[in-house]
C-alpha cells in the first residue's frame, strides 16, 4: 500500500500534471472566443512546431517540470537545427496537447463522478453526467464512490510517466547534437589531462630539485655550497609558483590563451636549475628555437623538463648531455646520462609515459631506455 501511495509524496507527480495542463491555457482562452470550436488551437500546432525556438522552450519545460533536472542530457534544450528536429517537435506538441485534453477531462469528470455517486446513494439523481446514466438512487452507489478517485490518481501518475518517457524520444538530442556533446566532453578530458601533465611536470621538477639540493647541502658541510643550494631551491620554487599560477589561470579562465606557458626559448632556466642541483650539464641548443610553432615549443619545454626531472630523481647529480636541434621539418631533443645502480624513486614510469604522450599528441615519437651504457630520452617532433 505504501508503494502505491508513494507518488503522492514526490514533487515530480505534481509538476508533471501541471505540465500537462499548460497547453490547456490556450484552449481555455479560445473557448471564450468561440465555444463551438474548442479544437481550433490544435490547428496551429504544425506551424508552431516548425519554429526552431519552440523546441528550446519545450525542452526547458520538460527538463524543469518532467525530469526536474536543468542539465538532463536526455532532453535537448537547443533550437531545431534540421527538419527532422522540427517534425519531432510537431509530434511532441501533438502528444502533449492530446495528453493535456485527457488530463483536463479526467480532472473534471472523475471527481465529479465521485460526487454524483455520493448523491445517488443519498437519494438525489445527478443531471448531465454522461458516465452515470442512472435514474434510480440506491445506497450501494456509495461503495463505488472511491473508484473514480482511484482512476483519477492512476491517470495523474500514468499520464505524467507517459509524457516523461516520450520526452527524450521526441525532444532528445539529434545525432549531430550527440556528436557535438561527445566532442565537447573529449575536449574537456583532454584539457584535464593536459593540466594534470602541467602540474606533474612543473611541480614535480621543482620538488625534485629542492630534495636533491637539500640532500646535497646537508651532505656537503660547506657553507658556501649550502648558500648556493638554498638559492637554487628558492629560484626553482619561484619558477614553480609561476607555472602553478599559469595552470590555475587556465582553470579559472577556460578561454585564457596558453601563450603564457614557457617555451624552449626559456630552456636556460631549466639547465641552471639542474646545474644548481649538482648535475654537470653539457647542453647544445641549435637552430631557430624562437621560430618554432607555439605548441611544439611549449611541449618541447615540458619534455625537456620531465627528462631532467627523471635524471635528478633516479640517477642523482650525474653528468647529463642535452641536445636540442630545431631543423626545417623536425625538432629533436635528446637527453643522455650514465646508467647508475641507484634505486628509482616513487612514481617510476609516469614521467616517461608523459613524455611519450606529449610526443604522440604532436604526431612525433619518443624513444626511452638504455643505449650504449647510457640512459637516453630521444624525441622527435614534426614542425608541420
Amino acid at each position: 500500500m505504501a508503494c502505491l501511495l508513494r507518488p503522492l509524496t514526490r514533487g515530480t507527480t505534481y509538476t508533471r500534471f501541471v505540465h500537462l495542463w499548460v497547453p490547456m491555457l490556450a484552449t481555455s482562452v479560445w473557448i471564450f472566443v468561440d465555444p463551438a470550436t474548442p479544437w481550433a488551437p490544435a490547428l496551429a500546432l504544425p506551424l508552431l512546431g516548425l519554429v526552431p525556438a519552440v523546441r528550446r522552450g519545450e525542452g526547458l519545460q520538460a527538463r524543469f517540470m518532467l525530469a526536474q533536472d536543468a542539465r538532463n542530457p536526455a532532453i535537448s534544450a537547443v533550437p531545431s537545427a534540421t527538419w527532422r528536429d522540427r517534425w519531432r517537435t510537431v509530434l511532441w506538441l501533438a502528444v502533449r496537447t492530446a495528453s493535456g485534453w485527457l488530463a483536463a477531462g479526467v480532472t473534471v469528470w472523475l471527481p465529479l463522478t465521485t460526487v454524483d455517486l455520493i448523491r445517488l446513494s443519498t437519494g438525489h439523481v445527478p443531471d448531465g453526467n454522461p458516465f452515470l446514466p442512472v435514474s434510480h438512487p440506491h445506497w450501494a452507489y456509495a461503495l463505488l464512490a472511491p473508484l473514480p478517485l482511484i482512476a483519477f490518481y492512476g491517470a495523474v501518475v500514468g499520464l505524467g510517466a507517459l509524457v516523461t518517457a516520450l520526452a527524450p524520444r521526441l525532444l532528445g538530442p539529434s545525432a549531430a547534437e550527440r556528436l557535438a556533446a561527445l566532442e565537447e566532453r573529449t575536449e574537456q578530458l583532454l584539457e584535464r589531462t593536459r593540466i594534470a601533465r602541467e602540474l606533474h611536470d612543473s611541480i614535480g621538477h621543482a620538488l625534485t630539485v629542492a630534495v636533491v639540493q637539500a640532500g646535497a647541502a646537508r651532505a656537503a658541510g660547506d657553507p658556501a655550497f649550502t648558500d648556493r643550494a638554498l638559492l637554487a631551491v628558492e629560484e626553482t620554487g619561484r619558477a614553480a609558483l609561476e607555472d602553478l599560477e599559469r595552470v590555475l589561470g587556465v582553470l579559472r579562465e577556460s578561454e585564457r590563451p596558453v601563450s603564457g606557458r614557457p617555451t624552449l626559448v626559456e630552456a636556460g632556466r631549466l639547465l641552471e636549475s639542474a646545474r644548481g642541483s649538482g648535475a654537470k650539464i653539457d647542453a647544445e641548443l641549435s637552430g631557430p628555437l624562437e621560430a618554432l610553432p607555439g605548441p611544439v615549443s611549449r611541449e618541447g619545454y615540458r619534455i625537456l623538463q620531465e627528462a631532467l626531472t627523471n635524471v635528478l630523481r633516479h640517477a642523482g647529480a650525474v653528468p647529463v648531455r642535452i641536445r636540442v636541434a630545431a631543423g626545417e621539418r623536425t625538432l629533436t631533443l635528446e637527453v643522455r646520462n650514465p646508467l647508475t645502480a641507484r634505486t628509482p624513486g616513487p612514481g617510476r614510469g609516469s614521467g616517461l609515459r608523459g613524455i611519450r604522450e606529449r610526443a604522440a599528441l604532436l604526431g612525433g615519437r619518443a624513444l626511452t631506455g638504455p643505449d650504449d651504457g647510457d640512459w637516453q630520452v630521444h624525441v622527435e617532433l614534426p614542425l608541420r
